[in-house]
């Protein structure tokens, strides 16, 4: 009789157990765009995947917050975001008028992109989502962490050995003890030309959007005056350039994705405004903005027929959250700066050779009246990569940044909190997790090209070469080699955008690529010093310093290379060792023989022999 009442009541205290803990190997906070594509490749990655929404829907600001225009990466294609772009135009390629083209910005309905995002994790192995799950609380556990959680009202504790902090404020971060900053960084911090002299005490504004349709001729879909309402502070948008500005954001089904924002409210743009004192006061301020703007297109430019998409449940007919462009950023193990975009090459530090994501050209601008003052500034930035030391925090373990808080300056900022680039760099994110839970080790001891091989093995972009398609048979060769710096990106201008090409056909400069065969081969001194290459560099001098390395004998060597040119190598042409070696050769041959890819490097980017 015992016995029969112990074995249930075991089994209901094992249950009750396992009800309040789920362990995981790596727990994704937050699924916006770099958090849903963290935990995708994470899971991806063959490791145990836990990701927590608060919200009902996957995507943070591009779908709940309605910013569903995305011009940035449109040339790179990189992996997961590729993969969502994909699915995304092919959602809606029998859409009269949609355009379809490789590099065409992408438009979606904020919903559908959101269900886009759930069919991808839903077919996911490894891959456990919970949508409308906050989390109270985080704590170290060793190496690892535990977090509360709350499922259906109850609260459950997750163990998990690395989180990654995927909200758009650096919330967990923030409780988790990380450091933070913000605000404008001055000149002399930075060493940035085009930062400020001073620094200020602003971020970059709130905005809310909103999703609006075409009810048809006729329609009247006018609102309530607003509160405070104040038709002065929207007369830069006239009837001179509404057509155009609605044909920039407009979206399928005759909608329109309306972010405009001429007027900052300096409290909008406060360091402080989204702290537990002011950001109700600031979301409400934020809404009243976008609503006197709808009001004041239906009223003063005639377009009654515009009016909410109300596809989000709110009362309000406004998106769930805000447009959060900027708030703190982490004080990271790096720190990304603007010459790590305008030139990455020439830096002591080489943070390009730790490359887990890529960003294309955009451009930026900030408009505040603060305090006073009016500061404006462009930026036309080329396409650049971004450091695996930026999503670490300085001295808190096994907690990876996300969004806003990656650690990189306030100008920086203006391009990677971009929803398409935080797409792209949360599968290095999710790579960067998963190596740290399948080697059960720490961000101490991160191994740069294990992370690296495994984005590359997943079609994710390390350099961002626009001129080499990911069918093209040697991308991953350019990419690997190149990612040492050996080869540099060539800058190209193209109308009114920069571009960076590999240009496989250019000839191989001695001058370009003897300062990292020095770095990298202890015996390629004695090789220089003996063979003396002159400008260019032959065919004939890259087999000897190959022969030299793998110490293979030169005539058995050029048989065996001669024999592979074309069947294996895929290259044009024939050997002929006399000739100055394009691009792509040295490339091929120096990635199957020299393998510089192999070679270790820390955080940043200095080679370790």
């Amino acid at each position: 009789m015992v016995k029969r009442l112990l074995i249930p009541l075991f089994i209901f205290a094992f249950s009750f157990a396992n009800a309040e803990t789920i362990k995981t190997d790596v727990l994704v906070i937050g699924g916006g765009a770099c958090g849903v594509a963290a935990a995708i490749q994470s899971a991806r990655s063959k490791v145990k995947t836990l990701l927590i929404e608060r919200g009902p829907w996957l995507g943070g600001s591009m779908t709940m917050g309605g910013m569903c225009v995305l011009d940035a990466n449109r040339n790179l294609p990189s992996g997961i975001w590729g993969e969502f772009r994909r699915k995304v135009t092919d959602y809606y390629r029998n859409r009269l008028g949609y355009d379809t083209s490789k590099n065409a910005i992408l438009r979606f309905e904020p919903y559908i992109g959101a269900e886009i995002l759930k069919k991808i994790t839903d077919t996911v192995k490894n891959l456990t989502v919970k949508l409308k799950t906050p989390w109270t609380a985080i704590k170290k556990d060793g190496t690892g962490w535990d977090v509360t959680i709350m499922v259906n009202g109850e609260k459950v504790v997750v163990v998990a050995k690395v989180v990654v902090d995927g909200t758009e404020t650096g919330e967990v971060a923030a409780k988790a003890g990380v450091q933070f900053v913000s605000g404008f960084e001055s000149k002399e911090d930075t060493g940035e030309t085009n930062a400020q002299i001073k620094a200020l005490p602003a971020i970059e504004n709130l905005t809310w959007i909103a999703i609006l349709k075409d009810f048809g001729k006729g329609s009247d879909k006018t609102i309530p005056k607003p509160e405070g309402y104040d038709r002065a502070i929207y007369n830069r948008v006239n009837k001179d350039n509404i057509k155009q500005m609605l044909k920039d954001v407009g979206i399928p089904n005759d909608k329109y994705m309306i972010d405009w924002v001429y007027y900052v409210d300096p409290s909008l743009a406060d360091i402080n405004m989204l702290d537990a004192n002011h950001r109700d006061e600031s979301y409400k301020k934020a809404k009243m903005q976008t609503l006197g703007l709808i009001y004041y297109m239906q009223t003063e430019l005639g377009y009654k027929n515009l009016g909410f998409d109300d596809q989000f449940g709110t009362s309000d007919h406004l998106p769930p959250v805000p447009y959060l462009k900027e708030y703190k950023r982490a004080k990271g193990v790096v720190r990304m700066v603007l010459d790590d975009i305008y030139k990455p090459y020439d830096r002591e530090s080489k943070l390009y050779r730790t490359s887990i994501a890529t960003g294309d050209a955009r451009s930026g601008y900030f408009d505040l009246g603060y305090a006073g003052t009016y500061i404006a500034y462009y930026q036309n930035f080329p396409p650049y990569s971004i450091p695996l030391g930026a999503i670490v925090p300085k001295d808190v373990d096994n907690l990876l940044l996300t969004e806003k808080a990656l650690s990189v300056t306030h100008l920086v900022n203006i391009s990677t909190m971009n929803p398409a680039i935080q797409m792209t760099l949360g599968q290095g994110v999710g790579a960067t997790a998963a190596y740290l839970a399948f080697f059960k080790t720490t961000t101490k001891h991160l191994t740069v090209r294990i992370i690296q091989g495994e984005i590359l093995d997943y079609k994710g972009y390390l350099l961002p070469f626009t001129d080499i398609p990911q069918k093209d048979p040697h991308w991953r060769a350019i990419q690997q080699v190149c990612e040492t710096g050996m080869l540099r990106g060539i800058q190209k201008t193209n109308g009114n955008s920069v571009e960076i090409h590999f240009e496989p056909n250019d000839l191989v400069s001695t001058d370009e690529i003897k300062p990292t065969l020095l770095e990298v081969y202890t015996r390629a001194f004695l090789w220089f010093n003996k063979e003396k290459p002159g400008e260019k560099f032959t065919l004939g001098n890259l087999l000897s310093l190959i022969s030299d390395y793998t110490l293979t004998d030169p005539k058995t060597l050029e048989l065996t290379i001669g024999k592979l040119w074309k069947p294996q190598f895929k290259l044009p042409g024939d050997l002929d060792l006399k000739r100055p070696a394009t691009r792509l050769e040295f490339v091929v041959l120096a990635n199957k023989y020299l393998n510089p890819f192999a070679k270790t490097v820390d955080l940043s980017g200095r080679i370790v022999n």
